[in-house]
């Protein structure tokens, strides 16, 4: 098929990389050029110097960018997708964002006879490096039936998840569970180093059962190291907490650990670790030990 890709960070340059090697024709834009000519040096597509021009002819067009605001600059307007999109040409939103823009692109795409999806991913960069991400995914099962096949180039597992906005809220509950779990790590890693336990030891036998994790098994022994210049960075963890916490407001969800946790990453952020990944909870424990 023809595709574009418009946002080529940690995670799109690789996604697009894959749907490219599966033998899809990809054109790519990034606000950044030289990223996206780098992404045409290594994997022989081609490049676009507007979301629109990306966008022209194509059958999919996936974005994935930073927040609300950088999405609606990708899409909307004379240089966005949608100006460039023909009729029956389908959005594919793979950013984390809102359940408020997804409707509203929505909206927008029904007005022109265009598909949408809100499809944000969870599996990190080594997910979208190794083409198995989770998609959670908002829109209708017609549109969704067109894009799944394509997008196991990079996932090992889609679900439809009920109308537009449905994926954003899914998403956010991953970061719910996610936000809790790391806090529960870092306190456990805590406690058995001041108790005099080989750590690395510990978690070899406890990732076996009930407390195991794909936190525990990838990051226990960096955590333990103080490693962190690596993965989802807390300022992005950041936002996708305040998106949840805004949602939670609106619909009267009670979520005090999720917000305990999103003030913890604040103090991570003032002591430096902004760009650190979210294992980083830990330092916030460590650090006058």
């Amino acid at each position: 098929m023809k595709v574009a890709f418009i946002g080529l960070g940690v995670m799109g340059f690789p996604m697009a990389g894959h749907l490219q090697n599966n033998g899809h024709q990809v054109t790519v834009y990034n606000r950044t050029a030289a990223k996206a000519q780098q992404w045409v040096e290594e994997y022989k597509g081609e490049m676009a110097d507007t979301p629109a021009k990306a966008a022209t002819d194509a059958e999919i067009v996936f974005t994935c960018v930073g927040n609300d605001d950088d999405l609606r600059s990708v899409v909307l307007g004379d240089t966005g997708v949608f100006s460039g999109m023909r009729a029956g040409a389908i959005l594919v939103d793979h950013t984390t964002a809102s359940a408020e823009v997804a409707r509203e692109l929505n909206d927008v795409a029904a007005e022109q006879n265009l598909g949408f999806l809100d499809a944000p991913v969870s599996g990190g960069q080594a997910g979208a490096e190794n083409g198995v991400l989770s998609v959670m995914i908002g829109g209708e099962q017609a549109v969704f039936d067109k894009i799944n096949p394509v997008i196991a180039a990079y996932s090992k597992a889609a679900e439809l998840m009920g109308p537009a906005g449905s994926g954003q809220l899914a998403k956010m509950v991953n970061q719910i569970c996610i936000a809790g779990l790391v806090q529960g790590l870092s306190e456990g890693i805590h406690f058995a180093k001041r108790a005099g336990l080989d750590v690395k030891k510990l978690c070899s036998v406890i990732q076996h059962g009930a407390a195991g994790s794909w936190q525990m098994v990838n990051r226990h022994e960096t955590m333990v190291e103080n490693e962190f210049d690596f993965g989802f960075a807390v300022d992005w963890m950041r936002k996708d907490l305040n998106i949840t916490l805004d949602e939670a407001r609106k619909n009267g969800a009670q979520l005090p650990v999720t917000a305990l946790v999103d003030q913890f990453y604040a103090e991570v952020q003032k002591s430096g670790g902004s760009r650190w990944d979210t294992s980083s909870l830990i330092h916030r424990l460590e650090r006058d030990s």
